[in-house]
């Protein structure tokens, strides 16, 4: 296909997960989950795995950067940026198709702007050359690694040293930032109308909480040892189920409460794909209510214009 990167995006409840393994199915695909929290294992049904949607007549669809990390532990977008090469490094050598899959605008970001992310550490011989400097020195210390477009840099004496630290790094390690893999990549988003994203929302709750296990999930994690705070920690299904299941909020509480949760995270998502395009991605929008082979089709179609 002359294509490095297939990426299928969209709010939740759009029904990424279903398009994209279909179409790995089609090209020889493999998918690699762009999703802040299906990183984590246990956390299944809350997260919207999918599980089931891997396997396409029969036939296993791989996937990668799902159940990566104990629930409980912290991952982040340079974490991510890091595996995700590791891995797209892996599809390419095998010669098959990488698909990305999911909505986490940060990390899809994290891929598509071509430049490596390096978590910057604390530099304590730095920090102490600067100690004794005034706020104004810090300033124009700064402005001899950047031109400063705003003041956002100089509202606190401790962000300016941080700043400091990082354009110092950066200034250092070019090779670093800059040592990352030119990707052909084309974007596909999955949109609804508002109004039937919404239901689709509402119905996809209420299913997972009756009849696929999603208390039950919140209560096995704190039951295995997760602390209550750190299922919080991950907001949405897992802070407002385990605020029920330890008694905090009745469930009409939470239902009403997530329900307007995820609704409001669909919103933001929707915000973050528009900004992306604002930047200049192009995305290619497919009518969510087209059967799933149209949509599949239309995916095929484009990539081999």
């Amino acid at each position: 296909m002359n294509l490095d990167l297939i990426v299928v995006l969209g709010c939740t409840a759009t029904g990424k997960t279903n398009v994209a393994t279909h179409l790995a199915s089609k090209c020889n695909g493999e998918i690699i989950s762009a999703d802040s929290r299906q990183v984590y294992r246990g956390m299944d049904v809350g997260t919207g795995k999918d599980i089931t949607e891997f396997t396409v007549e029969g036939k296993k669809i791989p996937c990668h950067l799902i159940d990566i990390v104990d629930a409980g532990e912290e991952y982040n977008v340079f974490e991510f940026q890091k595996d995700f090469l590791k891995v797209y490094a892996d599809i390419q050598q095998r010669a098959h198709q990488a698909i990305l899959c999911g909505g986490t605008g940060m990390y899809l970001e994290a891929v598509l702007k071509g430049y490596r992310l390096i978590e910057i550490p604390d530099n304590e011989q730095l920090r102490k050359s600067l100690e004794s400097k005034s706020e104004k020195e810090l300033l124009i210390e700064l402005q001899s690694y950047k031109e400063l477009h705003n003041t956002t840099d100089s509202i606190e004496r401790d962000r300016i040293i941080r700043a400091i630290e990082i354009a110092q790094f950066e200034q250092e390690h070019q090779d670093l930032i800059n040592d990352y893999p030119k990707i052909n990549a084309k974007l596909f988003g999955i949109q609804f109308e508002r109004g039937v994203l919404k239901e689709r929302i509402t119905t996809r709750l209420k299913h997972r909480l009756k009849h696929e296990g999603m208390i039950e999930e919140v209560e096995g994690l704190i039951n295995s040892g997760v602390a209550a705070d750190k299922l919080k920690f991950y907001g949405l299904e897992y802070k407002l189920i385990t605020q029920f299941v330890i008694g905090e909020i009745d469930r009409n509480e939470m239902f009403n409460q997530l329900n307007i949760a995820i609704h409001q995270f669909s919103k933001r998502q929707a915000t973050w794909f528009r900004k992306m395009e604002r930047n200049g991605f192009e995305i290619n929008w497919i009518d969510g209510n087209l059967q799933l082979d149209e949509k599949v089709d239309f995916i095929l179609g484009k990539i081999g214009e």
